[in-house]
């Protein structure tokens, strides 16, 4: 398809498609000539995914443009494309290694890794900034002397597996290749954090109705 139909398909303007081209989030279409190129599916489905992320994830262009560079780069295995995609998404601020609280919560998030029995995470710990995002958390709370500690968060972190899992059962039921895959995990990784941040937020009205009523 030419630009005007990739922007009529995709509701993307062809300026703003333009743009995406020239910061490199859509890989260069096939060049019919000096000033027409052409466009398959697999623009029109990395166009989405982009639109996704900026619109609906609020991830910033550049990081948009690392997250997918780390999903097209073939010379990795797929966990290490999707840990890197992951990795590279907007985290939390940096903790203060000084501050008790983050002493005290990176304690208890290594207690609650090893209660989990995720040990590759206690592994990366040191270098993930997913890790250091949780220490965060947890630290604010404990700030707030709420006792977030590993046995409380030790049902959180099984019921997140079981997304996590129900995450990759879904990518691994669609018969796409080895990098819509990745692009798949990435997006559930983005965007399915509004849906489950919407569901928490509805299932803690309706259990405090179901508890105290309507007062």
């Amino acid at each position: 398809m030419r630009l005007a139909d990739l922007s009529k398909r995709s509701g993307v303007s062809t300026a703003t498609i333009k743009y995406y081209l020239r910061e490199g989030l859509l890989p260069p279409g096939r060049q019919v000539n000096a000033t027409t190129a052409e466009y398959d599916e697999g623009h029109l489905r990395r166009l989405r995914l982009v639109r996704a992320l900026i619109q609906v994830g609020k991830v910033p262009v550049a990081t948009a443009r690392e997250v997918l560079g780390h999903v097209d780069d073939d010379s990795l295995g797929r966990t290490i494309r999707l840990g890197a995609a992951l990795w590279a998404l907007p985290q939390d601020a940096e903790p203060d290694e000084e501050d008790p609280a983050v002493i005290a919560a990176r304690a208890e998030v290594d207690r609650l890794l090893e209660m989990l029995g995720w040990e590759t995470a206690r592994e990366l710990a040191p270098l993930s900034p997913v890790h250091r995002s949780l220490v965060v958390a947890v630290a604010a709370l404990r700030r707030l002397d709420y006792p977030w500690d590993a046995e409380r968060m030790a049902p959180y972190g099984e019921l997140m597996h079981e997304v996590a899992r129900r995450d990759l059962d879904f990518v691994e039921s669609q018969a796409v290749e080895e990098k819509e895959k990745v692009e798949l995990a990435v997006a559930a990784a983005v965007l399915f954090q509004p849906v489950l941040r919407a569901l928490h937020r509805l299932a803690q009205e309706e259990e405090s109705v179901r508890r105290y009523g309507i007062q």
